[in-house]
């Protein structure tokens, strides 16, 4: 089958149909293809999605050259060759390109040698296996609805905010220059990220934390080691400040930034509780998109999260029929979760189409998306990098776990001399002490990102710590901190 974008032609009944376009409806339709399905995908804005234009993609492109300069910052011989400032212009150019300019061309090429059809416009559910597109054309499914939707950014309910027009994670990826001034609010992923890569693209940068650091759903230790090196390269943080009110008398002037105490000076405000910037990034929170597609004609409520079982089908609705997959149901909200879930939703629908048993039994079965509880894999890509995977430690022993931490400083390892001067990092295991297998690991340090994968099977595959003694690391690497761990926990 071709896409149907241009003709019109498509047929009305696929057995499957996917809400979105982005990497996890993608993969859906592509697994339900794969079992022999028609499969069709809707989509209202690009096909690609919020990763490849306005999250994962742009944003790493944004700070690819950042960590890239720091880590050569740190190496004999090359400090000197890296002491000038990032070419702003060269860097926008490059995300530019990797966002192949806001242009979905490549994406529908895919789609059509994938066999998979496409129908640009809203899609609205209409009742059991039935959507609507822009209120004309009716699509119907013989066997199943995946809701890909994705989440968006939300604006928390400030006096003056929404007015003043805030940038949200799209346009602080996709902003066309740095600048002058810039106030973050928010410690997570989006808010530690944006403020790393718009502070070393020239930007004075304020971080504003509601709560004592960053990083809150990771080890303290990782955003500690973030904070240190985002005050080292002149952003400045606060902490424990809500922001009050906003004030932007024009478009595009500065905007004020009143917080709820006075917090001290800082570059760009007064001695007091306010800031004045020239944008305001907000990156508290995001909330599904299923506002607007549907979900009261089958009994749930529009704009709420999803709630799914291990094979993302959603639960409540009559027939099985319906599935949330991605952001959508709350699980793990990353780009390669969802694509994850896709693999399992597809596979689960393919086979229920054909009449095969689900494999509900085996926790970690092609059925199952048993690593949205017990192994999420994230990267943050700061400088230091943060790479996790699994449960904290405060984690496990809310989950009534017994547990042993082991500590390492990575900077301590010989592949870390060589890989930079002055190296900082460090390293945690938490172990599992009934079962002597890990339920968390957690990395920080300058390219630990790719070490996170052997952490990810060593916590998803469950490896014994015995048998892991076995794996031995090459040396000089950065991975031998594998060896110093299990060092560590042995005595």
């Amino acid at each position: 089958m071709a896409s149907t974008e241009a003709s019109g032609a498509a047929q009305d009944e696929y057995d499957v149909i996917v809400l979105g376009a982005g990497p996890t409806g993608e993969n859906v339709a592509d697994r339900a293809h794969a079992a022999g399905l028609s499969t069709v995908i809707v989509e209202s804005e690009l096909v690609g999605g919020e990763c490849s234009y306005w999250a994962c993609m742009p944003s790493k492109a944004l700070l690819r050259p950042v960590t890239s300069r720091a880590e050569a910052g740190r190496v004999p011989g090359l400090k000197d060759a890296v002491a000038g400032p990032l070419d702003a212009p060269a860097v926008l150019a490059h995300r530019d390109a990797m966002t192949s300019y806001w242009k979905d061309d490549g994406q529908v090429r895919w789609l059509d040698s994938a066999g998979i059809d496409l129908v640009r416009g809203h899609g609205r559910l209409a009742g059991p296996r039935r959507v609507v597109v822009d209120g004309e054309r009716v699509l119907t499914a013989r066997h199943a609805v995946a809701v890909c939707t994705g989440s968006r950014p939300v604006l928390p309910p400030v006096p003056g905010l929404a007015e003043a027009r805030p940038w949200t994670s799209r346009e602080a990826t996709s902003a066309k220059s740095a600048p002058g001034r810039l106030v973050v609010v928010g410690g997570g992923v989006v808010g530690v990220e944006m403020a790393t890569a718009w502070r070393a693209l020239g930007s004075s940068v304020t971080l504003l934390v509601r709560g004592d650091g960053l990083l809150p759903r990771m080890e303290p230790f990782a955003g500690r080691l973030v904070a240190e090196s985002l005050a080292e390269a002149g952003a400045y943080l606060r902490t424990g400040v809500e922001v009050r009110e906003v004030r932007r008398e024009a478009p595009g002037g500065p905007v004020t930034v009143v917080l709820d105490a006075p917090s001290g000076g800082g570059p760009g405000g007064a001695p007091g509780d306010e800031i004045v910037a020239d944008e305001l990034l907000i990156a508290t929170g995001r909330a599904p998109r299923t506002d607007d597609i549907g979900l009261e004609t089958v009994g749930l409520s529009p704009g709420s999260w999803l709630d799914v079982d291990d094979s993302c089908r959603v639960t409540g609705v009559t027939g099985g029929w319906l599935y949330g997959v991605g952001d959508v149901n709350h699980r793990a909200l990353l780009t390669h979760q969802g694509k994850y879930q896709a693999r399992i939703a597809g596979a689960a629908i393919g086979a229920r189409a054909r009449g095969v048993p689900i494999l509900e039994s085996d926790p970690w079965g092609a059925h199952a998306a048993t690593a949205d509880r017990r192994a999420v894999p994230q990267v943050v890509f700061t400088d230091p990098e943060v790479a996790s995977v699994g449960l904290t430690a405060a984690a496990a022993e809310r989950a009534g776990h017994r547990t042993r931490v082991v500590d390492q400083d990575l900077g301590a390892v010989a592949g870390a001399f060589l890989y930079a001067d002055g190296y900082r990092g460090r390293a945690r295991m938490v172990v599992d002490l009934d079962r002597e297998v890990l339920l968390g690991v957690t990395f920080v340090g300058p390219g630990v990102g790719e070490l996170l994968h052997s952490a990810t099977v060593a916590v998803a595959g469950e490896v014994p710590l015995e048998r892991l003694w076995h794996a031995v690391p090459s040396y000089p690497t950065i991975s031998e901190v594998w060896l110093r761990l299990l060092e560590s926990y042995r005595g």
